[in-house]
């Protein structure tokens, strides 16, 4: 039983191999059993697939990072595809997680801290794509603890990895070879805040969430919504299915996805997930609302000279090496243990194709500001990762029949002050309690029944978030990122966003707005000159590859490409975007995913034009930017074996 062996597991990061093998021991797979029947009103027992364990486990024939013409290429299938004459194990709960990051623990927490103070039940299950718990977790990161504080108020006692407090901020405009003070903005001041890893952050959070019983189950991806029998509303989700070949025929090792049912499903998954741009399509939640905008954050961490440590600074550039067309900045905070996390947002709607934010920050680092600090140093670590910029006009509606989103799924990310953590762990404090509303009503109403006939109501969660911190944050910067849009550019956006922060305090009648997607906003190659960007020199600077075994990434061998391109497309794709723009994802993507390979010098059938498309799937480290970025807008991106991608741990 699920339940049984979530509170047998002392460590809610444990490996994914570790969490079930130890449940495949204790219960018998379904090949030799059958789930047990479940009484209405009663929680259900269902038997572990034992084949699971296995198939999470890292394979020793993991593939390499891989950058060569060496074709590896699947007809790509509906994602929806179901293998016949399969029978899947069902479990119940009331409320089912998806995304074990700062928003969905939280939630976890709250739901589990509500039941506690009223003197009820209820089970918690909590899906975690990655291996580990914080294995896919990236941030800058500079914490604001206001939300930390009301979840959990003696986390200095309990041991939270707050232990670097910001002690100075600093603003720069910087040139290709100097720097110049700027005025600091006043969100950005970091008085009270923390330099962390939310890495360990998110692992710490999951430890709390366990030791109050939540279940949570890293390996075990949310691949697919569950819906009510007459489709309104959501009922549940289904984990993928392990052991798929590329052409997503069934391994020896094969084993089903299993069906979680719930009360109540709170998608948690991050910026740009899968499942909630499932819902937001089907219910329509953006109606009325801006398009999303992106930024895309590549960060690494140092271990540098104590000589040249400063525990606490906080630094943030802006100008070089971005042009005034597009949005951006850099970092360096200076974390505890003689590390500095260093890193680069550049804005998804960027209009220039040539733009790799990859090699911007390898050239960044060897601006004088940068290169003192990191000269002598180490790299340890290396990551990218997709983040909201919209702000409260690109916000969604929040909530759907039976469900809601929270966190970076819906984006509160607050862009002046370049957090947030305080708000994503809000968000699911503030979800958690009208999912428990609900629940409660439902059981009080239908003590016997266990599951309701119709979907629960959570909309209370919408106004909450509307009367809450969150929203009222959120309102006073809402100008800020959008000012950026106008004909003046960067400098444009700066003046405003000057007088709006010092002087209006975003008390204004009206509102900017965001134009369009980010690919729209790219702009045929021809306008442009390639970018001449300098070969790294393996101290400072290094080749992607180098950098991206830095993250731990890895993906079985002989499963389904997750990054998925019509076939029927796959000639249009190469046409336009080899022919119009250079070959963008090659460029954008900081995996080395994408390859343009001329088939004259690398050989194979080419897709158009002499240029055929490889999809090096197993370098993904899943920041989600091609589906955003790709002008084409024909990717689709799935999650892939549950364990597989980035293993990040000090991010």
């Amino acid at each position: 039983m699920l339940r049984s062996i979530a509170r047998q597991s002392p460590l809610a990061h444990r490996s994914a191999t570790a969490r079930v093998a130890t449940a495949a021991a204790r219960f018998p797979s379904p090949s030799t059993s059958s789930p047990s029947s479940t009484s209405s009103g009663s929680r259900p027992t269902a038997p572990v697939p034992a084949t699971r364990a296995s198939a999470c486990a890292t394979p020793a024939h993991a593939r390499a990072l891989h950058s060569s013409p060496a074709l590896r290429q699947a007809e790509p299938l509906n994602q929806d595809i179901e293998v016949e004459g399969v029978e899947r194990v069902e479990d119940e709960c009331d409320v089912c997680i998806v995304g074990a990051g700062p928003a969905g623990l939280s939630a976890a927490i709250q739901l589990k801290k509500l039941a506690e103070e009223r003197g009820e039940e209820i089970r918690v299950v909590v899906l975690e794509k990655g291996a580990e718990v914080g294995a896919h977790i990236l941030s800058g990161a500079v914490i604001e603890p206001r939300a930390l504080d009301e979840l959990i108020p003696d986390w200095k006692d309990k041991g939270a990895p707050l232990n670097q407090p910001a002690t100075s901020d600093s603003m720069r405009w910087l040139t290709p070879t100097s720097s110049f003070p700027m005025p600091h903005p006043p969100q950005m001041a970091n008085k009270g805040n923390y330099i962390i890893s939310l890495s360990r952050l998110t692992r710490w959070l999951a430890e709390q969430a366990e030791e109050m019983g939540v279940e949570i189950y890293p390996g075990f991806a949310g691949a697919k919504i569950l819906y009510t029998a007459d489709g309104k509303g959501v009922r549940g989700i289904q984990t993928n299915d392990i052991g798929l070949d590329k052409n997503f025929q069934p391994k020896d090792s094969f084993e089903p996805g299993m069906q979680f049912l719930a009360k109540v499903t709170l998608l948690a998954e991050g910026c740009h997930g899968s499942l909630s741009k499932q819902v937001q399509h089907k219910y329509n939640l953006r109606d009325g609302k801006d398009p999303q905008t992106y930024g895309l954050g590549v960060k690494e961490v140092w271990k540098v000279k104590p000589e040249k440590h400063q525990p606490g600074k906080v630094q943030h550039t802006l100008g070089w090496p971005l042009d005034n067309s597009t949005y951006g900045g850099t970092w360096l905070y200076h974390m505890e243990d003689e590390m500095v996390s260093l890193g680069i947002v550049v804005g998804l709607d960027y209009p220039n194709p040539y733009i790799s934010p990859y090699k911007e920050l390898q050239r960044l680092k060897h601006h004088p500001l940068f290169k003192d600090v990191l000269e002598g140093g180490e790299c340890i670590a290396y990551g990218a990762r997709a983040l909201n910029e919209g702000g409260y006009q690109s916000i969604p509606k929040l909530t759907f029949p039976g469900g809601a989103m929270l966190g970076d799924s819906a984006g509160f990310l607050n862009v002046p002050k370049i957090k947030g953590t305080h708000t994503s762990m809000k968000s699911g404090m503030l979800a958690a309690e009208a999912a428990f509303s609900a629940i409660s009503a439902h059981n009080v109403a239908s003590p016997d029944e266990y599951l309701p006939a119709s979907p629960l109501d959570v909309s209370s969660y919408e106004t909450a978030f509307e009367e809450s911190w969150i929203a009222k944050e959120l309102k006073e910067v809402r100008n800020l990122r959008p000012s950026f849009h106008s004909k003046l550019g960067n400098l444009g956006g700066m003046m405003y966003s000057g007088i709006d922060s010092l002087v209006l305090k975003g008390r204004v009648p009206w509102t900017f707005h965001h134009p369009s997607e980010d690919y729209a906003s790219t702009r045929p190659a021809s306008e442009y000159k390639p970018i001449d960007y300098p070969a790294p020199d393996g101290t400072l600077s290094f080749d992607l590859l180098t950098n991206l075994s830095r993250t731990g990434t890895n993906h079985a061998e002989d499963q389904p490409v997750h990054l998925h391109i019509p076939a029927a497309d796959r000639a249009a794709h190469v046409k336009k975007n080899v022919g119009e723009y250079a070959g963008l994802l090659g460029r954008v993507c900081p995996a080395g995913v994408y390859e343009y390979l001329d088939v004259a010098d690398n050989g194979g059938e080419a897709d158009a034009d002499g240029y055929r498309l490889q999809i090096n799937s197993q370098n993904c480290v899943h920041c989600k930017t091609c589906s955003i970025k790709v002008p084409t807008q024909d990717i689709t991106w799935m999650v892939p074996e549950g364990s597989g991608g980035p293993a990040y741990e000090m991010t």
